[in-house]
């Protein structure tokens, strides 16, 4: 014997519940506490604002980049793999500059692993990817902001 097919009405649709009439799910930390954040989430805000002092640094020479985010390099087979000199951790295609969050911070051997020194190692990859981008030495890409004294 075939079963029937429930049709829900139109207007029922997006009213915030989903197949099985259940509210939606709410956030596991719960109303009172703040979000928690991921690895994915810190690994994205520090790219992005990396990427934002280099552009206001050389407003011109970074106009048309475009920063990705990618989780593995992938080889010319299509499938993941490594370089001839090892497992890249950014790739320059064009205007493109994807960095590689896998590489980048399960291959760091941080002599203390805490924000701050993840924060360092991700800016680094971000700066040598922009000097490699611009054809200059990550040293020379914020002079000023050596000059502490």
């Amino acid at each position: 014997m075939a079963r029937s097919r429930r049709i829900a009405p139109a207007s029922s649709r997006g009213t915030g519940r989903n197949r099985h009439g259940r509210g939606l799910r709410s956030a596991v930390t719960g109303p009172h506490l703040p979000m928690m954040n991921t690895r994915i989430d810190f690994f994205d805000t520090t790219v992005a604002s990396t990427a934002e002092y280099l552009r206001s640094v050389w407003p011109n020479e970074l106009a048309d980049a475009v920063f990705e985010i990618g989780a593995l390099p992938y080889g010319a087979n299509g499938k993941p793999g490594t370089a001839d000199t090892g497992v890249e951790r950014w790739r320059i295609l064009g205007d493109r500059i994807i960095l590689y969050r896998v590489p980048i911070e399960r291959l760091a051997h941080l002599h203390r692993d805490d924000e701050a020194h993840r924060r360092m190692l991700i800016e680094s990859c971000v700066f040598r990817a922009v000097a490699e981008y611009l054809g200059k030495d990550p040293w020379d890409l914020a002079p000023e902001g050596f000059r502490h004294f």
